[in-house]
């Protein structure tokens, strides 16, 4: 393989550096690949912790949407109940798309003021938010709820399926037999249709603004009614 003997010793010598530089840079190739499986591989594993995580996260999901008159009032005592993962006020009944505060509250949109309630069932049942549902309205009420008239703050529960259905509907069995309730039941079980939220504004509105919140409910005669009704 020696061309040229008068330089052999040259020739030799690139030889030598050019397998030298070969093996290095394979080396380093392959070096270089397996770090970027080991990173691919990192992401991946990333992504798929993640992603079941989420799944059995929402696995353990579950919604039930309430109107209770003033949506402010009844976002706190969901709230503070474990298991509720988040409460979020809206509208919902209604005919109107993507209705604003000021339309729902004329009245003409068909719509009520509304929460979602985002909840763990491993946690608290169904029945159990219906039970805090009640004792927080005044089911007697036709014409709205409290100091807040209108069909827009009529109170109703809407149920997504056969089985929410038939829970409302014994909820409403029992409250009749636990409570002297005198009078015919105004509040409505009926099916959910599409839920907007509210504008930012009225999310948590008792935690952004506890001063006019407790101002609002005591000239509102919430606290009042409710004690008067003595639901259980």
């Amino acid at each position: 393989m020696i061309v040229l003997p008068c330089n052999g010793n040259f020739v030799l010598f690139f030889k030598e550096r050019t397998k030298s530089d070969a093996d290095q840079a394979f080396s380093l190739f392959r070096t270089g690949s397996l770090r970027i499986c080991m990173i691919l591989r990192a992401i991946i594993f990333i992504i798929a912790f993640f992603t079941a995580s989420i799944s059995m996260a929402n696995e353990h999901k579950a919604e039930a949407i309430f109107a209770g008159g003033c949506f402010w009032c009844m976002q706190k005592p969901f709230d503070h109940t474990p298991g509720v993962i988040k409460t979020i006020v809206g509208y919902t009944g209604g005919h109107k798309d993507n209705p604003t505060y000021e339309e729902v509250s004329s009245g003409t949109t068909g719509h009520v003021e509304a929460i979602k309630v985002i909840y763990d069932p491993e946690k608290v049942s169904y029945s159990e938010l219906l039970n805090i549902f009640w004792k927080n309205i005044d089911p007697l009420d036709s014409g709205g709820q409290f100091c807040d008239r209108g069909s827009q703050y009529r109170s109703a529960i809407f149920y997504s399926n056969d089985s929410e259905k038939q829970a409302a509907e014994k909820s409403l069995r029992d409250l009749i037999s636990r409570n002297n309730i005198t009078g015919e039941i105004a509040t409505e079980i009926l099916p959910a249709g599409k839920f907007y939220p509210a504008e930012e504004y009225h999310q948590s509105y008792y935690k952004k603004n506890p001063l006019r919140y407790k101002f609002y409910r005591y000239s509102c005669g919430r606290d009042k009614r409710l004690k008067e009704l003595g639901i259980k």
